[in-house]
């Protein structure tokens, strides 16, 4: 929330800067002497210029807010290139070979993401070339981390779309509902603990969190479509959009 005040802030600062800057113009335009125009007080005339306007159209503020989150997020996005959109082998709902990627960073010890997982079922099947890239991003608990651990060895064996909607369902992350949610997926578990063992098990998830911390990432679900970050349980429609955009490119 602090962030969001802050980025309130400045873009009424940009606002403030913008039109003012206008009013100058303007100024320096309408008179043949803005010096003394200046000396006579006409300074305060323009900052009352620029608070009537902005108090006359609030509704520039949240668009405008809205347009530099989206140029920041692609310049962020911009700053880590396409390896956001490289899946753990394996760890993809949907057409493993779609032409649009949403990527989702995910905790199976998360409500909302819970909460998602139908929303994305609906996306997949409204959309055959929708590719779901899953980030294990474990930052809730501790047995949230055993279940990413274990989903991620449900990718090695081909079964990660299984052992995904089985995590979910089961409840919260712990030994009976993963050990659980490994059953119903039909993991061969001697394999499964192989390759938990794996670094490159550890090292997908410390990238997952690289990804966060570099992306401005705090919770989960969190989204990437395109040049987009969605953040929070933002619903179907608000993600349909976004692969619609990310599809035109």
């Amino acid at each position: 929330m602090a962030s969001r005040r802050w980025t309130v802030f400045a873009v009424a600062g940009i606002l403030l800067l913008g039109a003012a800057i206008f009013a100058g113009w303007r100024w320096q335009h309408e008179t043949a002497d803005p010096a003394a125009r200046l000396a006579s007080g006409d300074r305060a005339a323009i900052e009352k210029v620029v608070h009537d306007y902005i108090l006359d159209h609030p509704e520039i503020l949240p668009q405008a807010m809205e347009n530099l989150q989206q140029r920041e997020n692609a310049r962020l996005l911009a700053s880590i290139g396409d390896a956001v959109h490289t899946p753990f082998p394996g760890a993809v709902l949907g057409n493993p070979d779609g032409k649009v990627t949403l990527v989702e960073f995910t905790d199976f010890a998360c409500t909302f993401c819970r909460q998602s997982v139908a929303e994305v079922e609906q996306l997949i099947a409204a959309n055959p070339d929708l590719r779901v890239v899953i980030r294990e991003l474990p930052i809730l608990s501790p047995q949230s981390a055993d279940a990413a651990r274990m989903g991620l060895a449900a990718a090695e064996q081909g079964k990660y779309p299984a052992f995904h909607r089985a995590m979910f369902a089961a409840g919260r992350p712990g030994p009976e509902t993963i050990a659980a949610a490994a059953q119903a997926a039909g993991l061969d578990m001697n394999r499964a603990r192989r390759t938990i063992a794996d670094p490159k098990v550890a090292a997908e998830i410390t990238r997952n969190m690289d990804f966060a911390r570099k992306l401005g990432i705090n919770g989960t679900p969190s989204w990437v479509a395109g040049d987009r970050l969605l953040a929070g349980a933002v619903g179907k429609e608000k993600l349909s959009e976004a692969i619609a955009q990310a599809r035109k490119g």
